[in-house]
């Protein structure tokens, strides 16, 4: 039997975020996240306690608001990650980005391993990789 659905993700990478809900949209914009979460604190929606965006070709990323407690997870420091994903068009997802006002870090290539793909930085300073190197 064959399964035609992307099975869930088992991996899911949490992002601290100044701001929540502009990097949010940002990430929508410019790479082609879907929105599939918000939950925002009642008495300030501004402060994103838990929030997921889903990529199309299956996984995602949970991101909250920094600095939004003192635990661990609410302390961490924003702008410092590294993502890669797997995308399909990376020419079309270039174009997309930059039009959204993605800071480019490096631009389309093709890598000895057989991956074509680029690299962009969101308004929070995450790098985000996209290629199309699904991995081994």
């Amino acid at each position: 039997m064959t399964n035609n659905t992307a099975p869930a993700a088992a991996v899911w990478p949490c992002l601290a975020l100044r701001d929540a809900l502009g990097t949010a949209d940002f990430l929508v914009k410019a790479f082609g996240f879907e929105l599939t979460a918000v939950y925002a604190r009642e008495d300030d929606p501004s402060i994103v306690e838990h929030g997921e965006l889903r990529w199309p070709l299956g996984g995602g990323v949970m991101f909250g608001t920094a600095g939004k407690d003192e635990t661990p997870f609410g302390r961490r420091e924003p702008g410092g990650e590294s993502i890669y994903v797997v995308c399909e068009e990376p020419d079309a997802l270039l174009e997309r980005a930059t039009a959204a006002g993605a800071e480019l870090v490096r631009g389309i290539r093709d890598e000895d391993y057989g991956s074509r793909g680029f690299s962009a930085r969101d308004p929070e300073g995450n790098i985000w990789s996209f290629g199309t190197y699904a991995g081994e």
